[in-house]
């Protein structure tokens, strides 16, 4: 039997492992030979951040390396903490170091919920040696965390746990003393499997389950069967992290869809999105950036019909807002589609981070509000386009003398743009006449 004070500690936390060899999954990581197994190992610390989908085992790693190398481990919740809790950890890192000798691990759950600032206070400490900091995050790295932090840790991708990882989990959670042991239970091959299904890969949620499971049995069975844990986890056998890859890689189906002209494709990728709690204000969002990149000037009104989308929800919120949302989104799929602007605007960012400002603007095109500025030649030449045929100066050049003519814009014979480029087409004929 388990200590009496852990009785009230959850199965998923009396089941962390204490030695790496029963640390269940991230073979790429920690098998016999990984660096990052030869550094733990070998009392090599370094700073680091785990990023991975909830239940992996990120909080578990970082104690397991702690308890290799010695150091005290401290953790911090993102969520809860702040500047002052930092620096009072950092304080108590310094006192440990100059006292004992002892090196301190900063575990951050959540990292990517701290701000820049917050982030920006781990730097000098880091540099120093007097942490050692592992970041535990959901979300991509890339875009949650500042990179000067990035700059300072090495990145440790963990994976969803495999079937197999979770099923071990689950034997012996049932067979340890300190977990479920003592109650001598069995658990049907079908509730294996629902379980290993259900937990979709997220460890710390199947041992949840398996506790409720067991406190179910029948004394007198001692059986886990099939419909125990459906009842248990008929609520949440879907799993979309708000802030993870899942939230990251269903908005891009969502995107892609409304891009391939699919509205069927587009509404199954929304509904999966707002069943999981996705914020509609998010997706509203991102409507308005699909009406640009994808449709354009293609079909103008597709962008208003986001905006008004946007807006609409705000003013009603849901369940009434959601369908305006699905009905924005049904319209971008079946809009004509164009990434014309989108190409143009990169080409031309492209051309101007490559040259930089070495380009002059034309004297032309200079404004000459001053006698002295109308003197040197500001504005001379300058051809208004409304005095001209067609309120059009055919053969005028906009761009610097040093650049030459540039073609950034090339609409798509779909939609309004094959309008506007018979205009372009006859635009050009006038300047080569």
């Amino acid at each position: 039997m388990f200590p009496e004070q852990d009785a009230y500690r959850p199965l998923a936390d009396r089941m962390r492992p204490a030695q790496l060899e029963d640390y269940a999954g991230q073979e790429h990581l920690l098998s016999l030979g990984k660096p990052l197994r030869q550094a733990i190992e070998n009392d090599r610390l370094h700073s680091m951040l785990f990023w991975g989908p909830p239940g992996t085992g990120k909080t578990t790693l970082a104690r397991l390396i702690a308890n290799y190398c010695g150091a005290e481990f401290v953790t911090l919740s993102a969520v809860l903490a702040g500047v002052k809790d930092i620096r009072e950890a950092v304080a108590a890192a310094k006192q440990r170091r100059q006292m004992h000798g002892q090196s301190s691990i900063l575990f951050v759950d959540e990292v990517h919920r701290f701000n820049k600032s917050q982030q920006d206070a781990f730097l000098p400490h880091i540099e120093d040696g007097t942490i050692f900091f592992i970041g535990a995050t959901t979300e991509n790295p890339s875009f949650a965390l500042n990179n000067a932090l990035l700059s300072r840790v090495r990145t440790y991708i963990l994976n969803s746990l495999d079937e197999a990882a979770i099923e071990k989990i689950i034997m012996h959670a049932l067979e340890a003393s300190e977990g479920l042991g003592d109650e001598n239970l069995e658990i049907s091959p079908e509730a294996i499997n629902l379980l290993v299904q259900s937990a979709d890969g997220d460890a710390r949620r199947c041992l949840n389950w398996l506790e409720i499971a067991s406190d179910l049995v029948q004394k007198d069975q001692g059986v886990i069967h099939e419909a125990m844990i459906q009842n248990v986890a008929q609520e949440s056998l879907r799993r979309f992290d708000k802030g993870g890859d899942a939230f990251y890689e269903q908005i891009s189906a969502l995107h892609k869809s409304v891009r391939g002209s699919k509205p069927d494709a587009a509404l199954y990728w929304f509904c999966r999105m707002m069943d999981g709690g996705c914020d509609p204000l998010y997706i509203a969002r991102r409507l308005v950036r699909m009406a640009s990149e994808d449709i354009g000037n293609a079909d103008p009104r597709a962008l208003e019909v986001s905006m008004n989308a946007w807006q609409a929800y705000e003013r009603l919120g849901s369940p009434e807002g959601d369908l305006i949302i699905a009905h924005a989104i049904v319209y971008l799929a079946v809009a004509p589609k164009s990434n014309a602007v989108y190409m143009a605007y990169k080409a031309a960012m492209n051309d101007v981070k490559q040259s930089g400002a070495q380009h002059d603007v034309p004297i032309h095109l200079r404004n000459a509000p001053t006698q002295l500025m109308k003197e040197i030649g500001y504005g001379k030449q300058y051809r208004y386009a409304h005095d001209e045929p067609y309120a059009y100066a055919a053969g005028e050049t906009y761009f610097p003398e040093s650049m030459g003519e540039k073609a950034y814009y090339e609409p798509v014979g779909r939609g309004l743009e094959k309008k506007i480029l018979k205009k372009l087409e006859w635009l050009r004929r006038l300047d080569r006449s």
